[in-house]
């Protein structure tokens, strides 16, 4: 059995590959730096959907980046007149964090908020719902700040905002004032590391956002939203669709009222097919027959002969069995044991086809030897 030591030594080379991948992994993660983040729009993200290029251009430019991870750093950070708070990802803020968000921020030079969508922008006190447009050839400023009017952007798709303002087009302005200090950009792919060098997109991030010494890059956190938030199926819906909805309800009511069935008084019918007695007892006939339940069958014969007794003698149709056996063994003159093997309901089945005509034959003998009686 080899010892500890031998192992070490017999495994000696393998064990120093190992080594040096792990040295090499742990300098290669000091060299590139800290901790890379993967969601879109967050300074920290190098990839084609982060905004890591504009946060380092603007570093450079000696604007101070402070980022915000979650609405409780967010009210840590130092906010003032020289300070612009960048709003990124506003979809994740809910009623509790945008309440929280317009408190700290009342006081900054101006609330920049990158495409914020129905829910977001009603959180944020914003008349008129945002719609989607495409801007695959860009979009001329077309106003007259002079922060932006020489200024051209290009973009895929972006949310424009209704009422006056910059990038205006068919289906409104890309860039807004909002309420107090709000600025809303539905362009906020204009932003992107992939596609900041488009047309006139740096320009645009740098005066929007460098134009304080201060910017603080505010990321909302999803663990920040109170179990009351929530974005309600209205604000989803166009102002113009629900008077259509309410309309569509009241020809559909209509409709049901005027095609639905109405109920009135019960109509009694007579039955389509008349089947007669005989017809019915042959049918059953032929069901004991085909089935081979003789003893059912005699079961049957015997307690229709005594009810059809019981009727002729006037006893009732609940005449105990002893005492219709006397009324008949009176009237007949039969004995009374005979009468009581022939009637009784546990008497013995018929074994043969042949047993069970005969039994048919004496109960038939029977009642007319009482009628005639």
């Amino acid at each position: 059995m080899s010892t500890p030591v031998a192992t070490v030594r017999r495994h000696r080379s393998t064990l120093l590959l190992v080594a040096g991948v792990v040295l090499a992994v742990v300098v290669v993660a000091l060299v590139r730096g800290g901790a890379r983040s993967a969601d879109p729009l967050d300074p920290d993200n190098p990839g084609p959907a982060g905004a890591q290029a504009v946060a380092r251009v603007l570093g450079e430019q000696g604007v101070e980046v402070s980022v915000a991870r979650g609405a409780d750093a967010l009210e840590r950070a130092r906010v003032d007149a020289g300070t612009t708070v960048l709003l990124a990802r506003p979809d994740l803020l809910g009623e509790s964090t945008a309440d929280r968000l317009l408190a700290h921020t009342g006081g900054a030079a101006r609330v920049v908020v990158l495409g914020a969508g129905p829910g977001a922008a009603e959180a944020l006190g914003v008349s008129g719902l945002p719609s989607s447009v495409d801007l695959d050839d860009g979009r001329e400023a077309g106003c007259e700040s002079p922060l932006v009017r020489d200024l051209r952007i290009v973009v895929d798709r972006a949310l424009a905002y209704p009422g006056s303002g910059c990038f205006a087009g068919p289906g409104g302005a890309l860039l807004v004032d909002g309420p107090g200090n709000l600025v809303l950009l539905g362009a906020d792919e204009a932003l992107t590391n992939d596609q900041v060098l488009r047309g006139d997109n740096a320009a645009l991030a740098l005066r929007l956002l460098g134009q304080d010494d201060r910017l603080v890059w505010y990321v909302p956190d999803v663990a920040d939203l109170a179990g009351s938030d929530g974005v309600s199926p209205s604000t989803l819906l166009p102002d113009w669709i629900r008077p259509g909805l309410f309309l569509l309800v009241l020809v559909l009511g209509a409709l049901m009222l005027w095609r639905g069935r109405r109920l009135g008084r019960l109509a009694v019918e007579p039955l389509p097919v008349v089947i007669s007695a005989a017809e019915t007892t042959r049918s059953q006939g032929r069901l004991y027959r085909r089935s081979g339940d003789r003893a059912h069958a005699a079961r049957t014969l015997r307690a229709a002969t005594r009810t059809r007794l019981a009727e002729r003698l006037a006893l009732g149709a609940g005449v105990p069995p002893e005492e219709l056996v006397r009324a008949v063994a009176a009237r007949t003159g039969r004995a009374e044991h005979d009468l009581r093997a022939l009637l009784a309901a546990d008497a013995p089945a018929p074994g043969r086809d042949t047993d069970l005509i005969a039994l048919a034959t004496s109960l038939a003998a029977l009642e007319e030897e009482v009628r005639r009686g």
